[in-house]
């Protein structure tokens, strides 16, 4: 399994192997030993799309030289965005399959390699194989080849009647292909599930799909309609994840604070709006389920447990979620708020339903509410129509609002989006320069942000043991989070064993980290500096991003 893109496909490729080892299928971490390779791709954006092309060949190139029976599968967001015209591009593959069929992989594995074994019996003359740009450069012009489906014409993309249904077609020339138009699958406590997080953090998804008609994106036509697990699930899956040595709960879902909204009767999707959505959730009974009270649930499970809050909406927020994470001492005092823009012309033409007046009283609220609050956001820059004035009214609230975390997109034009046939697009090489500058204003705000931290004493999850080399190389680097963090070069200071941990305000894979310097005596010494483990650290310094500590 190759699982690319964000965590909440991280999520699709677990329960995907969890479905093979259900049915005693072996997973190996040879890739020449495998009798199938699973790309699970990811279709966001066109550097997204370019790594999943890139997969995709490399591993059939592979094969090709090490084990020329080995099926080859494409899962995820790619052939879900194009079903019908991938296998047209790529029939190296042998089997395509969208969101809703995860759960079937098993049968889709046998039938994948019946379909390998097929193709290798003809032996009959192949043309050349496609090269990885004329593949990505084909993928980035099928949208606006193909005639638009009837219910993709409705631009709010909040969903109509018409969705499709499963195609799948087996014959022993063509790959196989079962691909739901419109998905609707949601996973429960009792879908297998094999866990590629370290065993001290998971992914709890909470939702899938979304709602919001946002101007620049792509995932409601990938993912459908937003859809909630049932909160007493989600407890008992928490329930067994603690149990099975989970420190740390990360829910994630495309919009988290729109959780559970969708449960009410005869519900509405067009509250995408703060007013609409603060209408419809005072209208709730008292017994209704929404993110605070599921997050009361979680807080009140036995254990020893963080619960960090990924992907939240601005548009969602209410005075009750602030007080819910201020009254729930397992929430962690983090929140990824992805605002995407300030200034109030480019949140209109980004369909955001938010206003520059109502994110800094949001940012106000939830700083008062939650005291030492750490706030993470993403903006968006070169979008369609961003003047010199737009983008300078970003860098000023990027240097006054001081987000703890901060990571920064180049606007990506994709078709089947609104933005992506608006006028005055933005060239790229404006595009990236605009981003190295926001960038610069936040490393000044984030070296400011870890000065602070000095001398402080804080509770730390211990993640793993860092040696030398590790440490000259202490960097992330996310497509997803628009390469929020690039390499520190103070980090020459980060010499001696380290121990490698994250506070509250760090959640895993995209922000910074905690250094712990010890001796291997004292590590011995302190069973609570082993891996997976909570410990209390008093901080000595920082690099640009990262804080140096040692032990309490």
């Amino acid at each position: 399994m190759i699982s690319l893109g964000c965590a909440k496909n991280l999520v699709d490729s677990e329960i995907m192997l969890g479905s093979l080892l259900a049915q005693g299928i072996e997973i190996t971490n040879e890739p020449e030993n495998a009798d199938v390779v699973i790309v699970n791709t990811c279709s966001f954006i066109d550097s997204a799309q370019e790594e999943s092309v890139d997969t995709i060949l490399e591993s059939d190139a592979f094969r090709k030289g090490r084990n020329a029976k080995q099926g080859l599968i494409v899962s995820g967001c790619l052939p879900q965005r194009f079903k019908d015209e991938l296998p047209k591009l790529l029939p190296e593959v042998d089997a395509f399959i969208g969101i809703d069929q995860v759960k079937d992989i098993p049968a889709i594995v046998r039938e994948a390699l019946v379909h390998r074994q097929n193709r290798l019996a003809e032996k009959k003359q192949r043309t050349k194989p496609k090269g990885r740009k004329q593949v990505a450069a084909a993928i980035s012009n099928l949208d606006a080849e193909i005639s638009p489906r009837q219910h993709e014409t409705d631009e709010a993309i909040r969903g109509t009647g018409e969705f499709g249904n499963t195609r799948k077609i087996i014959t022993p020339n063509d790959p196989n292909v079962a691909i739901n138009s419109r998905p609707k699958y949601i996973p429960d406590v009792s879908t297998p599930r094999f866990r590629l997080t370290p065993k001290h953090f998971a992914y709890l998804k909470i939702a899938e799909g979304c709602n919001h008609p946002c101007s620049f994106c792509i995932i409601p036509r990938m993912r459908g309609s937003h859809r909630s697990r049932q909160q007493s699930d989600l407890a008992a899956e928490a329930k067994h994840l603690v149990k099975d040595g989970v420190r740390e709960l990360n829910l994630i879902s495309q919009d988290s604070t729109y959780y559970g909204l969708d449960l009410r009767a005869n519900h509405s999707r067009a509250i995408a709006s703060p007013e609409r959505f603060t209408a419809a959730a005072k209208s709730l009974p008292a017994d209704a389920t929404t993110l605070s009270t599921l997050l009361r649930e979680l807080n009140s499970l036995r254990g020893s447990f963080w619960i960090r809050m990924l992907y939240t909406h601005p548009a969602h927020w209410t005075d009750e979620l602030i007080e819910t994470i201020r009254d729930c001492r397992k929430v962690a005092r983090y929140v990824d708020i992805p605002l995407q823009h300030i200034h109030d012309t480019m949140l209109q033409k980004m369909r955001r339903e938010t206003s520059r007046e109502y994110i800094m009283d949001l940012i106000r609220r939830i700083r008062k509410g939650v005291p030492g609050i750490a706030l993470r956001t993403t903006f968006i820059v070169g979008f369609p129509g961003e003047t010199d004035a737009h983008f300078e009214s970003l860098l000023e609230f990027i240097r006054e609002t001081r987000f703890e975390r901060l990571g920064i997109f180049t606007y990506s034009q994709e078709d089947k989006t609104i933005a992506g046939k608006m006028a005055r697009q933005i060239p790229d090489e404006l595009r990236q320069e605009r981003r190295a500058l926001a960038m610069a204003e936040q490393h000044d705000v984030a070296k400011s942000v870890a000065a602070g931290f000095v001398g402080r004493t804080i509770k730390v999850l211990v993640e793993d043991t860092a040696t030398h080399d590790q440490l000259q190389q202490a960097n992330i680097s996310s497509w997803e989070h628009g390469l929020i963090r690039e390499k520190d070069g103070t980090s020459n200071q980060l010499k001696g064993n380290y121990l490698i941990a994250r506070g509250e305000a760090d959640a895993p894979d995209i922000d910074g980290r905690v250094y712990i310097k010890q001796s291997a005596k004292k590590a011995r010494e302190e069973p609570s500096l082993i891996p997976g483990n909570f410990a209390k650290v008093r901080i000595v310094g920082h690099t640009d991003y990262d804080l140096i500590a040692e032990s309490v």
